[in-house]
């Protein structure tokens, strides 16, 4: 009798627990128009700037707009239709994603909701994609690099952990593929990498997440998608989404790659939205803000102290030019915030110079900072070398007579172009990279004919590889290369019997 007491008492007490109520109180106020993805909202007199607001029918927004009388919302989901007159409350929270270790290799949309058809991502925490950059005193020096595998990029324009590298250049001259190739690259490395598609057509985006499935470790990348086909509001929070699920691993003390894919339809798509919300246009009818709304994004990517937890963001931004000019709106403003660029020239693409990286136009401001020892030594002159060459190399289209030197100039010039030539998904490792360059420097190329250059290249570069195992290993995992070993590999190199 008692042990049935017990259960009865037990089984009201759990009828109790599922019905009790919890108190929510928020503020409420109603819809006054739709239309093109803005609605126009009266009653939330308390509403913050980005803050997400949740309608009625189920949709949400983020707050663009702040007026006397209403505020101005950017629809971020639009499935049930919402209409004038329904009930919109407010959250007092800014939009945010979810995001964990179970976010890696999965491919997610602006809001970070999963839309590879996989399960949703288990033990997630929220991050607000609108955070504060981290201060000046949590920063530390960028002095780690971050290899891309293109020899070009990582001999003379190299790239540091924790640093802003902008790709620039015309529509088709390889600007998605540096930065697709700079993710593959990332294959045996520590670096997690996540590319947010902004505006792009889906079929363009699947060719991508392919390519990283082929060739390099799709388990440590995240794919952020907000297509053509997406609303303007998801375009535009898109890079900021990518950049909270970066700062999920950043603060953790792990090295981030990020590529903004791109920037030009981001500013487009804020464009479009200040438009409709008829804020008042500046020059190319962008807002007045334009600039700040990448410099805040742009300066969440940095390399923090240790006691900070050591983490890094690297940013790759792809902005896009019309004809070559670098010197319009949008290109001028991202070339201001980041720390140098890597300019794609049409020209050289046409030629068949693949990358169609133009040295002379390019810079890395973090520099040799970022290169180790063992690169530094065989790379330092190739950039002032390179660009003499381009220089010198109008005139032999004249049939003018040049000097000796001018000649071995451009002899020697003629065989690093065809050097840094590199079909996509070839990375070269460090130590390989360092060895072409050797090879380069010691002269032998000079008698091969420049369609053999790559070939002659690369059987040198095997049989360096099979000699001395030991002293690619030390380049690779210390990145130094002492005097005596230096001589031994440049020796071996100079005695080799090249047939061409």
């Amino acid at each position: 009798m008692e042990k049935e007491l017990l259960d009865f008492f037990e089984k009201i007490k759990n009828e109790v627990e599922k019905s009790r109520f919890s108190l929510n109180i928020s503020e409420e106020g109603k819809v006054l128009s739709v239309g093109d993805g803005i609605v126009q909202i009266a009653g939330l007199r308390d509403a913050k700037l980005y803050e997400l607001i949740e309608l009625e029918n189920g949709d949400e927004g983020i707050v663009f707009d702040l007026d006397t009388h209403s505020i101005g919302v950017v629809l971020l989901t639009e499935k049930n239709g919402t209409r004038a007159g329904e009930r919109a409350y407010k959250t007092d929270r800014i939009a945010s994603v979810n995001v964990g270790e179970s976010s890696l290799g999965r491919v997610v949309d602006a809001l970070g909701i999963p839309i590879d058809e996989g399960s949703l991502p288990e033990h997630t925490i929220a991050y607000p994609v609108e955070r504060e950059a981290p201060s000046l005193l949590q920063r530390d020096f960028v002095s780690e690099p971050l290899y891309t595998g293109l020899k070009v990029i990582d001999a003379m324009l190299p790239i540091g952990r924790g640093q802003r590298e902008l790709i620039i250049g015309d529509p088709s001259t390889g600007k998605t593929s540096i930065a697709v190739d700079a993710i593959i690259n990332q294959k045996d490395s520590d670096v997690i990498s996540i590319y947010v598609a902004i505006g792009q057509k889906k079929s363009r985006i699947l060719k991508i997440i392919d390519e990283v499935k082929r060739y390099g470790d799709f388990s440590k990348t995240v794919f952020v998608v907000a297509d053509a086909s997406n609303s303007f509001g998801l375009q535009y929070i898109a890079p900021y989404s990518a950049t909270a699920i970066a700062e999920y691993f950043f603060h953790r003390g792990k090295d981030v790659l990020i590529v903004y894919d791109d920037l030009t339809k981001h500013a487009e798509a804020y464009r479009s939205l200040s438009l409709l919300l008829k804020r008042a246009p500046g020059r190319e009818a962008y807002p007045g803000d334009i600039f700040f709304i990448h410099s805040r994004l742009l300066e969440r990517s940095a390399k923090t102290h240790q006691k900070y937890g050591g983490g890094s963001i690297t940013a790759l931004p792809i902005v896009e030019t019309q004809q070559g000019r670098i010197s319009s709106y949008i290109p001028t403003n991202l070339i201001s915030i980041t720390d140098g660029q890597i300019y794609l020239d049409a020209s050289l693409f046409n030629k068949g110079i693949r990358p169609a990286v133009d040295v002379g136009r390019s810079v890395s401001r973090i520099g040799g900072r970022a290169q180790v020892e063992a690169m530094k030594t065989v790379a330092e002159r190739l950039k002032i070398d390179y660009s003499r060459f381009m220089e010198v190399e109008v005139f032999t289209k004249f049939g003018a007579h040049v000097e000796e030197e001018t000649a071995k100039l451009i002899k020697r010039g003629e065989r690093l172009r065809e050097m840094l030539k590199q079909p996509r998904f070839h990375p070269f490792s460090l130590e390989e990279a360092v060895v072409s360059f050797m090879i380069l420097e010691s002269g032998i190329l000079d008698t091969v004919g420049l369609d053999s250059v790559e070939k002659v290249c690369k059987e040198i570069l095997n049989q360096t590889k099979r000699t001395f195992p030991e002293r690619m290993d030390k380049i690779k995992k210390e990145g130094k290369l002492g005097k005596e070993d230096r001589e031994k590999l440049k020796d071996f190199i100079m005695n080799i019997e090249v047939k061409h």
